[in-house]
């Protein structure tokens, strides 16, 4: 078994509208873990996509009187656009529609439940909400209305294919209750368990052509179109080859094979993703994901962001008005916890990228890079061995741990209260006095000692720099990449490299986080 082959995946949107900043949070949490793998040293494979085959995809083509196909497509590609603008590592971007390996897959999944028995036909009507792909019961209602989007249901009255999804209930709470199956953070678990303690329903994985416009992947053999939820959870597997096998090697390096299989997935679709799939799965005979990692909404005034709700935030604007990705990834991975709903603000992010990252750790190694250009010709003296050296050497350890608890913004919060500590040990040495020393009138044993000493105060700087850049490769890939270069270090393929700075010839400045002026 291989233990050390990693599967990251998010979820996959609907393309109904332009990206909001709430699935970049998503991005930058499955890409902070995918690089945090990688340097673990794990064979990690990283998959993003998009959710092409939803009615509400449909219907929004046909108010902005476009076809689906050209309406779709334009969509979608602003969400791999944004993968890219905010310096995402995916090594793979399925799209659901128009992708023979997608409809391949999705068959043979459909085939593998069949001979399971567990589809048959029934004639059923339910309350649908179009907005969240989901029929809801009258008692999960508010005031009439559904409970996420607030809007009316519409009522659907249709025979078509069933999955029998209350044939598998108490196996997946088994298995969440006994850790096989991970779901984090806990009170996400919690959510889940009661779900499944409640008993399930058996639920539609079809629905007639007529009312999907034609548009989605084809039930085999009918003229029905695959259930939004069963054709999108089946784009996991489409990722590592046609089918869910017929590339051999691929799929069972990242699925069938052991290691670990991570699906990072927004709270209102926790449901489709702890229950749905993985009974799924079980009925296909398919290994299940080992965790399932739920974060938050992000909200705007308490409300929370939506493509429908008219209250999106343009995350590509914030990347151009920044210059950098690395000024929204922070935010979104320090200032909102992550498995919590979180409130974005424009001035909170101006706060956090001019007060933390330019004013604490850009302004840091600022005063230490050009302290060391005037007094040592750029060149890192040997790294004394104390307290302060000692700290830094632990801090990939404390922020490692972070990552386990799923608790991204722990992990920054640790990087920056370094980051404070090494301003306060700056402010008690000093070196600026040392070094204006330096240049006065000095007998050689003097002048040695008071070297020595700020040689030692500038160099446990650059190592602490060093660790905070290394910590910080996850999070700010493209900020620690500048880091690494200014204080003339090589980026490290792995946290097992050893952490070197002496000798190394570093910039005379680190200008890191440019001030802006005020838009």
């Amino acid at each position: 078994m291989n233990k050390t082959a990693t599967y990251i995946t998010t979820s996959i949107p609907y393309v109904n509208a332009a990206p909001h900043v709430g699935f970049a949070l998503e991005l930058v949490q499955a890409d902070a873990y995918a690089r945090h793998y990688r340097l673990l040293g794990r064979d990690v494979r990283f998959q993003c996509g998009t959710d092409d085959n939803s009615l509400k995809n449909v219907r929004s083509a046909e108010a902005a009187g476009l076809s689906v196909a050209d309406f779709v497509g334009a969509n979608a590609a602003r969400f791999e656009r944004l993968g890219a603008r905010l310096d995402i590592s995916n090594d793979a971007f399925v799209r659901t529609s128009g992708n023979p390996r997608h409809i391949d897959c999705v068959h043979a999944l459909w085939n593998a439940c069949a001979e399971s028995g567990d589809l048959y036909r029934k004639a059923y009507e339910g309350l649908y909400c179009v907005g969240c792909e989901q029929f809801y019961e009258p008692s999960e209602l508010i005031n009439g209305r559904c409970p996420e989007h607030g809007i009316p249901l519409e009522t659907v009255k249709e025979e078509n294919w069933f999955f029998r999804l209350s044939r598998y209930g108490d196996q997946i709470r088994r298995l969440i209750e006994r850790g096989e199956l991970e779901v984090v953070p806990t009170h996400r678990r919690n959510e889940v368990l009661a779900l499944l303690r409640r008993g399930l329903d058996d639920i539609s994985v079809s629905r007639s052509a007529e009312r999907a416009r034609g548009w989605g992947v084809p039930v085999p053999g009918e003229d029905e179109v695959v259930y939004v939820w069963f054709d999108a959870l089946a784009n996991y597997l489409t990722g590592l080859g046609l089918g869910f096998g017929s590339d051999p090697q691929l799929f069972q390096r990242y699925w069938n094979g052991g290691g670990e299989r991570i699906h990072v997935v927004g709270k209102g679709i926790s449901k489709f993703h702890a229950i749905y799939w993985p009974a799924i799965l079980l009925s296909a005979g398919l290994p299940l994901p080992s965790s399932i990692l739920v974060h938050g909404y992000v909200t705007v005034d308490g409300r929370k962001i939506g493509k429908s709700a008219g209250n999106g935030i343009d995350p590509d604007r914030l990347v151009d008005a920044y210059d950098t990705p690395d000024a929204l990834r922070y935010y979104l991975l320090r200032h909102i916890r992550s498995g919590d709903d979180g409130d974005f603000s424009r001035e909170r992010l101006e706060a956090a990228w001019s007060g933390e990252l330019a004013g604490q750790l850009g302004n840091l190694a600022n005063r230490v890079l050009a302290l060391l250009s005037t007094s040592f010709g750029g060149i890192v003296p040997p790294v004394p061995d104390n307290a302060f050296v000692r700290e830094a050497a632990h801090l990939p350890g404390k922020v490692a741990e972070a990552f386990d608890d799923y608790e991204l913004h722990v992990g920054l919060a640790r990087i920056f209260e370094f980051v404070g500590e090494a301003n306060r040990q700056f402010a008690k040495r000093t070196p600026w006095t040392d070094a204006k020393a330096l240049s006065g009138d000095l007998d050689a044993g003097e002048r040695e000692a008071l070297s020595s000493r700020l040689g030692g105060s500038l160099s446990e700087q650059v190592f602490g720099l060093a660790a905070v850049a290394r910590c910080l490769l996850p999070f700010l890939p493209r900020s620690a990449a500048d880091l690494h270069a200014k204080l003339g270090i090589p980026q490290p393929e792995t946290y097992r490299e050893p952490l070197i700075v002496d000798g190394a010839s570093t910039a005379p400045e680190a200008v890191l986080f440019p001030r802006r002026e005020a838009s």
